[in-house]
């Protein structure tokens, strides 16, 4: 972690300007290729929006230098295990909350499979062999080894951006405790504008749309937020950050074995993006907000 980096208003307001700028550009347009039904260029101009927190960075004259580039594995493996597998816990405790609560909506037939693969994909599957428990327990595997490491690189984007640089300088100026909730807010509302325009996340037709939706993300990237970044503290390590959000975004075997039916419901869960099933992480990250507070 960069603890020499200070509080500095003018490279605070470009970095945001750059970030939001070249973010909200490309969201914008992988937006026009959403709606117009073209997923492929709309998942590349995503990937290519995670690293404009990094040119945010860049332009704003923010020195790399102190972020943790050099990976640590002395005494941090209990931190990279955290980072690889935690994100999966909270998942997983996200999900049981919701199905605990409507179990009418679990799903163990392959139909939500069947609605993204179609026919024709879930035929073939058939054909070489493989079963829903067994495709189901293939994401599991995948989620939990490799996915968090490719995840990372991409994540790395980000990143640096929001735990290498600015969450710092809010941290120094404000203390931990409310730097940490003006970051959350300031990474989830960074997403506003591909979740207004195509959907991401919560789709555009649920319960409150879209401001419940809006508030729902920035509820949920304040927790996820302050758990990357305590992590980041305790491992001084840039790539650890970088794990945790690849994992995150690794994990989705929840809303596998949900029934398609409810799709249009996913401001309330099962991924921890939902208003219950991100109460787990929300807990967490309230305890070490208040509890630990700026210490």
């Amino acid at each position: 972690m960069n603890t020499d980096l200070r509080w500095n208003r003018k490279q605070f307001l470009h970095y945001l300007i750059w970030t939001y700028a070249a973010g909200g550009i490309l969201q914008i347009i992988a937006s026009i290729f959403s709606n117009s039904g073209n997923t492929l260029v709309f998942t590349i101009l995503l990937t290519l929006t995670m690293y404009t927190p990094f040119l945010g960075v860049v332009m704003a004259k923010i020195p790399l230098r102190g972020m943790g580039w050099k990976p640590k594995f002395r005494g941090n493996l209990r931190y990279i295990a955290a980072a690889m597998w935690l994100p999966a816990a909270f998942h997983i405790l996200g999900a049981v909350l919701y199905f605990g609560l409507f179990p009418d909506r679990l799903d163990f037939t392959g139909k939500y499979l069947e609605s993204i693969a179609g026919a024709e994909g879930m035929a073939e599957m058939t054909a070489q062999g493989l079963t829903v428990p067994m495709v189901l327990g293939m994401l599991f595997v995948t989620s939990m080894t490799y996915a968090p490491l490719i995840n990372m690189f991409f994540a790395l984007g980000e990143e640096v951006g929001w735990r290498g640089a600015m969450q710092p300088m809010l941290n120094d100026r404000f203390g931990r405790r409310v730097g940490r909730i003006f970051g959350g807010v300031i990474w989830g509302a960074w997403h506003w504008p591909v979740m207004l325009l195509a959907g991401y996340e919560y789709g555009k037709e649920y319960f409150g749309a879209p401001l419940l939706g809006m508030a729902a993300f920035c509820l949920f990237t304040i927790a996820a937020g302050t758990l990357i970044d305590a992590l980041y503290e305790k491992s001084h390590c840039i790539w650890l950050p970088a794990l945790a959000h690849g994992a995150v975004n690794g994990f989705a075997l929840e809303t596998m074995i949900l029934d398609p039916a409810y799709t249009d419901q996913m401001i309330f869960g099962p991924h921890p993006i939902g208003l219950i099933s991100m109460i787990p992480a929300l807990l967490v990250a309230g305890y070490i907000i208040w509890k630990k507070g700026n210490n």
